[in-house]
């Protein structure tokens, strides 16, 4: 390589850099923009709700979920020849509360879940 070659790339190096610099400059004043924007947007916004505000516990005290075993509604056969049964016949709901209230358990030697490695029933 000769000397102008060297003097070249310096020169280009010098723009390159240059170039950079100013791309930079750039960037960090869109960024700066864009917080200006959004703390303009956050200004125009309401006001967030002071503690009076926010929602209180009722006078009885926290709701809790109730638990409870549910049984479901069977729908009849149609086999002895009466009317089917129709939609508008149904209940809105699928279930209703069981008779006995006792959690059901796994039996005893049976298996946990599908594919846990045990034997399954012995």
């Amino acid at each position: 390589m000769s000397t102008a070659t060297y003097e070249l790339l310096a020169a280009s190096n010098a723009l390159n850099m240059f170039a950079a610099f100013i791309g930079g400059l750039v960037v960090a004043g869109m960024l700066i923009l864009a917080v200006r924007i959004g703390m303009r947007a956050m200004e125009q916004e309401s006001t967030r709700p002071r503690a009076e505000e926010q929602p209180h516990l009722p006078a009885s005290g926290p709701v809790y979920e109730e638990r409870e075993m549910r049984e479901p509604d069977e729908i009849p056969l149609n086999t002895d020849g009466s009317p089917r049964l129709m939609p508008y016949q149904l209940h809105h709901a699928g279930s209703r509360r069981g008779a006995d209230q006792n959690r059901r358990r796994w039996l005893p030697g049976s298996s946990g879940s599908f594919g846990s490695g045990s034997p399954g029933r012995i």
